[in-house]
Formats: structure tokens, C-alpha cells, sequence
């Protein structure tokens, strides 16, 4: 082609060379027009009626890849390739400038490659995440070292390709480079190990919540990366905790609760020891009124009358043979209440127990799982049963046990 137009361009006014270098100008141009339009032609036409074909389709991923421009990306190649095959025809006997040429051409081929594909990876991460498995089994750490990987490869072949070496050349000579790579990428070599961890062992994934006091996290996982775990504190502040740091350290996951359905209340009720004592008549008649337990005190007055009957116990006081204690009836009433309550998980651990008595009166703990788990709601299920508890315990002739405040001081001081 290049000597066709020289041919027609000599002339009696026009000698060889200025003929030959014409020529050499002409092709070029027809080059740059033809790479232009062949950018055109691929970016518009071809990408619109394949950006209209995929828009028609009932899959959704295939979208993803638009959004991610990976198609945009890979549209940048043909350009390039243009250029790389008919730049020898403009440049012929010039074999030096042919050579910058490609090897110009084949690292602008390589970075669109690299773009390519960190486009695609990132894409076929966003629909990873669209499936369920995506929240148990996270994959972007692999994602971010196939990356990694891909950037590492493309730079020894550009280096070669300034080189002029092969890539098994510079990859022989890796080996001395090692400690010093060992040592650039120790945080995502760490990261990449605790990844494999964590998704190994189901220790972590997205959306779930975890405690990690050490870095004053307490919230939810946003991002599980190559490097860092992102996690969203309650207050709305963002943690970034190493991936490594969460092998290496201890931290607590409540997915176990939020997948069971119930979360657990586990609070005590401190009585004061002296206003414990053993029911009389009179209590057990007024306690006989309470709904709950009204079936409770007639069985166990029953259990109680056999009981003394058949072992003589002689009554004439108190502490002789069994008898009901208003600290016994409460917890009984605190029972009845809970089985009684609709946002109680009646299926989980259900316990109301005494503690050991300590200087601050006798713990009367209720351990039973709520319903709800959503932390507000959870709050102010759990606010709602020790308000009651609270309100009803002098009604069992007991006293919730509390330090003296400095009021309880100017009442003393008053009555002298």
C-alpha cells in the first residue's frame, strides 16, 4: 500500500524521498482514521445494540456487567489493535519505530486488560452477593487478591516488554526479591490466611454483628476485605479492624442469637434479706387474690396441711413443719407472669432463680430469651416485665434492696 501511493505521488516535481515520506504521512492519517472509527463504530453502534439486547433479557446479572462497564472497558482493544497491525505498513523499513510502536501498543493492550478484568471481577462480586450463600461465605478478599495477582502478572510483562525480555527471565530472577515482596504484602498475606479462616470456620460474614471491645467496635459488619473488616458501631461510627487481628484476637458474633429466634434477658432483682419471712393466714389469703398464682396457693396449702398432717408437726410455731415464705410466693408469681407473657420464648432456656446472697440483698434472677430481637424493641420488652416486677414486689410484703441516698440521710437526721 505504502509503495502503491508513493508510486502515484512521484512525479517530475516530487523526487523519491519526499514521495516516500507523503506516503508514509497518508497511511498514518489513514491509520489514526480508521483506529477512530473503528473506536466509534464498536462504542456506539455495537455497544448500544448489545447494551439493548442485554436490557431485553430476564437475567439480571448480565446488567451488573454494564454497570461495572466491562463491556466499555473491553471496547478500548479494538483501537489499540488497529494500530498495532497496520502501524508496521506506515513505518516499514523502520524497524526501531515499529518496535517502540508495538511495544507502545501491547502495554496500553495490557493496562486495558487489567482494567478488563478488575471490571469483571468486580461485577461477578456483585452478583455473588445477590445469593444467600454471600452472607455466610464473603469472597471479596479473594477477589481483592485476584487483583493483586492480575496486576502483579500485567506489570512483568510490561517490564519485559520495556526489556525486551521474556517473562521467565524476570521471573527467575524473583526469587532474591522475596523477602523483600514477603515484607510490602505481609498485611495481605495475613489477611488473605485470616480470610480463609474466617470463611472456613463461618466466623464472620456481612451484616452480622459483633463485640470487639479491643477496637471499640460494637455494631454491624459492613465490608469483609482482603485487609480490614469495616464494622458500623451503633452510633453510626465506623471501626476498621485488621482481618488477621480477628484470628489472632478473641471477639464475640451474635448471629447465634439472631438466628434462634430469641435473645436473651438475664437481669436480677436485688430483695432486701430482711423483709424476708414465712407466709401467715393472712398473706396467703391476700396472695390468693393475685390471678397467677391463685391455683398455686391452693396446691400448695394443700401440699402443705398433708404434709404437717401426716409428719404431727407440731404448730403452735411457725418454724416447725413446711411453710410458704413470701420470697418463695414471688418467685412463683414471677414465673406464672413470664409463662403468661406473649413475647416470651417459651421453646428457649426459662429460668427464675435465686442467686447467692450477697452484700447488696438477695438476687432474684429471671433468665428466660425474648421474642424479638431487634435491639429497640428488645429494650423495651425487656424494660416493660422489670417495671412490673419492680412495682409488684411490695405487694408480696418484700423491699427492693438499695443503698442509702443522701434524702434517706436528711429523713434520718430529721426525726432527731
Amino acid at each position: 500500500m505504502l509503495e502503491l501511493i508513493a508510486g502515484f505521488l512521484k512525479g517530475p516535481h516530487i523526487n523519491d524521498a519526499t514521495a516516500d515520506l507523503i506516503a508514509r504521512g497518508v497511511v498514518i492519517a489513514l491509520i489514526i482514521v480508521f483506529s477512530v472509527l473503528t473506536n466509534f463504530l464498536v462504542k456506539r453502534p455495537l455497544l448500544a445494540i448489545l447494551t439493548n439486547l442485554i436490557a431485553r433479557t430476564q437475567t439480571e446479572w448480565d446488567n451488573t456487567f454494564l454497570e461495572k462497564k466491562v463491556l466499555n472497558q473491553l471496547a478500548h482493544l479494538a483501537p489499540a489493535m488497529m494500530i498495532y497491525v497496520t502501524a508496521p505498513l506506515a513505518l516499514e523499513g523502520y524497524e526501531k519505530a515499529i518496535a517502540f510502536t508495538a511495544a507502545a501498543v501491547q502495554i496500553y493492550m495490557i493496562v486495558v486488560g487489567i482494567l478488563v478484568i478488575n471490571a469483571f471481577l468486580n461485577a461477578v462480586l456483585d452478583i455473588y452477593r445477590t445469593f444467600e450463600v454471600a452472607r455466610e461465605i464473603p469472597i471479596k478478599g479473594f477477589i481483592q487478591v485476584a487483583k493483586i495477582v492480575i496486576c502483579l502478572v500485567g506489570g512483568i510483562f510490561i517490564v519485559c516488554i520495556l526489556m525486551k525480555k521474556t517473562p521467565l527471565v524476570f521471573l527467575s530472577g524473583l526469587g532474591a526479591l522475596t523477602a523483600i515482596l514477603l515484607l510490602i504484602f505481609r498485611d495481605a498475606i495475613l489477611g488473605f490466611v485470616a480470610g480463609i479462616q474466617l470463611i472456613t470456620n463461618k466466623m464472620l460474614a456481612r451484616g452480622d454483628w459483633i463485640e470487639m471491645p479491643k477496637y471499640g467496635a460494637d455494631g454491624d459488619v459492613l465490608d469483609v476485605a482482603l485487609t480490614t473488616v469495616k464494622v458500623q458501631n451503633w452510633d453510626k461510627t465506623i471501626t476498621t479492624i485488621p482481618t488477621y487481628a480477628l484470628i489472632s484476637n478473641s471477639f464475640k458474633n451474635w448471629r447465634g442469637m439472631q438466628e434462634s429466634g430469641g435473645r436473651r434477658i438475664k437481669r436480677s432483682v436485688y430483695i432486701d434479706v430482711s423483709t424476708i419471712k414465712l407466709c401467715t393466714e393472712e398473706m396467703l389469703a391476700r396472695f390468693s387474690k393475685i390471678q397467677y398464682i391463685s391455683e398455686y396457693i391452693a396446691r400448695k396449702k394443700e401440699e402443705v396441711t398433708a404434709y404437717n398432717t401426716e409428719s404431727h408437726v407440731d404448730e403452735t410455731s411457725v418454724v416447725n413443719g413446711r411453710r410458704l415464705s413470701n420470697i418463695g410466693t414471688f418467685r412463683a408469681y414471677v414465673v406464672a407472669y413470664l409463662k403468661n407473657h406473649r413475647m416470651i420464648n417459651q421453646d428457649m432456656t426459662f429460668l427464675v432463680r435465686q442467686l447467692a446472697p450477697t452484700d447488696h440483698g438477695l438476687p432474684l434472677e429471671v433468665y428466660v430469651f425474648c421474642k424479638d430481637i431487634v435491639w429497640a424493641n428488645y429494650e423495651a420488652i425487656q424494660a416493660d416485665i422489670f417495671d412490673h416486677i419492680l412495682a409488684v414486689v411490695p405487694e408480696f410484703d418484700l423491699r427492693v434492696f438499695q443503698h442509702p441516698s443522701g434524702s434517706d440521710f436528711s429523713k434520718f437526721a430529721s426525726y432527731k
